[in-house]
């Protein structure tokens, strides 16, 4: 059974730093093979991951879409042999999990039949990981619309500040109103300051319903690794985000 989790939040509170760092550990720890998916719009999980970015299923979409009106799917192939092959340049394979990034939302017209097609390829290959972790916007849109699978834990991420914990607990809530059965939902605090959270935020995480896992310090390699253009997978396994981090994925136990 391939155990799935997904990430979510509003922009800017390093929900992709956490989601590709929770890859990373995964990786090491050896619970192989992983499935990243970058379903997030503003796709940057392959710059934490350090890879290289050459094509989308965002891409792939348009190109079939415009392949079904000028007719340039080769006549020895039917539609869905033709997505599955145009699929197979997405992934992205790489040692211990691969990468497949959704990219742009679609342009105008009807892409009912290629949303089909994209979701029957991931169904399909995603079956074959221990793992599927998924980077979302904050509106799950992909998940929603069954484009990729259902998930059974949400990782929320907020920063320490009380709209970004507002902003979680309104996602919070649009996780229920869809119905998207989560076995799950827990939240992460990211970039805090001091050794323990401010009593108001914790206040607020209380107001909001939400189930606090725990949280991540503010550091400062990040910071570091990020103006150099390194890939934020190479902190030092000892740094204090990792280290944090580790601690919180111990007590899932995946």
């Amino acid at each position: 059974m391939v155990y799935s989790v997904a990430f979510a939040g509003k922009g800017g509170v390093g929900k992709t730093t956490t989601c590709g760092l929770f890859i990373d550990y995964l990786v090491n720890a050896g619970k192989t093979p992983v499935l990243a998916v970058d379903a997030d719009p503003n796709s940057n999980l392959n710059e934490v991951l350090g890879v290289d970015l050459e094509l989308t299923l965002g891409d792939i979409r348009e190109e079939i879409a415009k392949a079904e009106i000028t007719d340039a799917i080769p006549i020895h192939m039917s539609k869905p042999e033709y997505a599955a092959w145009k699929f197979s340049d997405a992934l992205i394979e790489e040692d211990g999990y691969d990468l497949l990034v959704m990219g742009r939302t679609q342009g105008k017209g009807c892409y009912c039949y290629v949303n089909d097609l994209l979701r029957d390829q991931v169904n399909k290959y995603y079956q074959n990981y221990n793992y599927l972790v998924v980077d979302n916007e904050a509106g799950l849109e992909h998940i929603s619309r069954g484009i990729l699978p259902p998930v059974k834990l949400i990782l929320l991420v907020s920063d320490c500040s009380r709209r970004s914990i507002q902003a979680v607990g309104r996602i919070a809530a649009m996780i229920k109103e869809l119905d998207l059965k989560v076995e799950k939902t827990l939240l992460i605090v990211n970039r805090v300051p001091g050794p323990e959270l401010d009593a108001g935020i914790l206040e607020e995480i209380k107001n909001q319903e939400l189930d606090l896992i725990g949280f991540l310090p503010q550091d400062d390699l990040v910071y570091q690794y990020d103006a150099a253009g390194k890939p934020l997978v190479t902190l030092p396994a000892d740094s204090k985000l990792k280290t944090a981090l580790a601690g919180i994925i111990n007590k899932l136990n995946l």
